[in-house]
């Protein structure tokens, strides 16, 4: 099972608050059989706990290690925001979901960290709504 499919990045969704971010990213990794439905919960906790804004106009919601027997596949989903959101008073655009079973993810996470190394790369990324340069960007390939 592929990590980031292209099927799995939406663009262009409208402003919503911070939680039902969260469900949104948390559903799609649910219907692409990368978690259960219970994983969504403890995305919802783990941002409780320790926002998962990161700066850059970048969030990374992802579930605690107790959720983590709710993880099926590693993988991940992104949705753009243009708008942006208010995630706990910092600015987000680009939410990437992540469900991951041990170190598979990491590849791709640090691919993440440089396509988002500053908030006007992650701005113009967004602003293009083109999922296909977004999948480029995450994972270094073309589909």
């Amino acid at each position: 099972m592929e990590i980031l499919s292209l099927d799995n990045i939406i663009v262009g969704l409208p402003s919503v608050g911070v939680e039902a971010a969260i469900r949104q990213a948390g559903r799609r990794l649910v219907d692409a059989g990368y978690a259960d439905e219970r994983y969504i919960e403890g995305m919802l906790a783990r941002n409780q706990s320790f926002s998962c804004a990161i700066g850059n106009l970048l969030a990374i919601p992802h579930g605690t290690k107790e959720y983590g027997d709710a993880i099926r596949h590693t993988g991940l989903v992104v949705a753009t925001y243009p708008e942006g959101l208010d995630w706990d008073g910092q600015p987000v655009q680009l939410v990437v979901g992540i469900a991951a079973q041990g170190d598979e993810h990491l590849e791709l996470l640090s691919q993440l960290v440089e396509a988002a190394e500053d908030e006007a790369a992650v701005a113009a990324l967004v602003a293009r709504g083109d999922a296909a340069a977004i999948h480029r960007a995450l994972t270094g390939t073309a589909q």
